[in-house]
């Protein structure tokens, strides 16, 4: 047993130098590593550009720690390939919505890949309590104007959260003096950006040591941009046909209490989970609306869900 053990061993043996001699020898050299196929399957090094911007403030990738953690969020969103393809299909359904509101307010368009890395853009609530596309906090919400209760909360409501977003980002922009300190605020806040500026005697978002969410932060947000911008670049491949679409809708203005939304549904041709779908700010099946406030309530265009019989 011993004597089979031994030769079964000093065959694996023999079997791994072998395979380490062909890697050595296969092994890709600066001539024809861009055509290397190894096993039909090929995972590269990116070329980082030569420039990069984020709202035409530049990242200065002349810094060796800049470039390394540019290099870093280029390759971790370009080969989370999954996830990519969501971004290019929800981009294409949730941009035609915010891009007119950041360009109403004179919010630079790259602000649109902050609600991309802040919510994937999806409904999403955070362990802090932050919710919707733009991840918006509820005391930032009320001091805004956003209703928020458990009958609405109007942080789903992606146009007026928006709006919210403008509006917090433009003082960020008055008060720490370029649109990239602004973006950096928006995760760690404003007087927490404005104290480590201070205490670390600096003034810009890459002079800064900050922790590992907000020291991310612009980076992961640059990245989008530039794999969003450029998909064949960066092995992204799709037809307009597989990206999600926005749908039309058309605004019902309800200045009453609706005592059942299922049914409210109906009588516009869609039934309660569409409605829902078009109005994630209605948190219940029901709007109690005792101060008679005018609610404008999105119902999708007809011919564009197939209604069961």
């Amino acid at each position: 047993m011993k004597l089979i053990q031994k030769t079964l061993a000093f065959i694996g043996l023999l079997s791994l130098c072998g395979m380490f001699i062909y890697a050595v020898q296969n092994a890709p050299t600066d001539e024809n590593f861009e055509t290397k196929v190894i096993n039909d399957y090929n995972v590269y090094a990116l070329q980082i550009p030569d420039y990069l911007n984020f709202a035409g403030e530049p990242v200065p990738l002349e810094n060796p720690d800049i470039l390394e953690r540019m290099d870093r969020e280029l390759l971790v969103n370009t080969y989370w390939q999954s996830n990519g393809l969501l971004m290019f299909k929800r981009s294409k359904k949730y941009f035609p919505i915010i891009e007119p509101i950041l360009a109403k307010h004179g919010v630079p368009d790259d602000f649109k890949y902050l609600a991309v890395i802040e919510s994937g853009l999806t409904n999403a609530v955070s362990p802090a309590g932050a919710r919707g596309v733009w991840q918006i906090m509820k005391a930032t919400g009320k001091e805004n104007g956003l209703e928020i209760n458990n009958n609405v909360d109007e942080r789903y409501n992606l146009e007026k959260a928006t709006e919210v977003a403008c509006k917090y980002l433009i003082k960020s922009k008055e008060r720490l003096g370029s649109w990239t300190l602004a973006a950096a605020a928006y995760n760690a806040g404003n007087a927490g950006i404005s104290r480590r500026l201070k205490a670390q005697n600096v003034n810009n978002y890459y002079d800064l040591l900050l922790g590992e969410e907000t020291g991310r932060y612009l980076f992961r947000i640059v990245a989008l941009k530039e794999i969003l911008s450029y998909p064949d670049k960066y092995g992204f491949n799709f037809r307009e046909k597989d990206l999600y679409k926005t749908i039309p809708t058309y605004k019902v203005e309800v200045d009453t209490a609706v005592s059942d939304f299922a049914k409210f549904a109906k009588n516009f041709g869609i039934n309660y989970k569409i409605l829902k779908l078009h109005n994630p700010w209605l948190r219940e099946p029901h709007l109690n609306n005792k101060s008679k406030k005018a609610y404008k309530i999105d119902i999708p265009k007809e011919g564009y869900y197939q209604a069961n019989p």
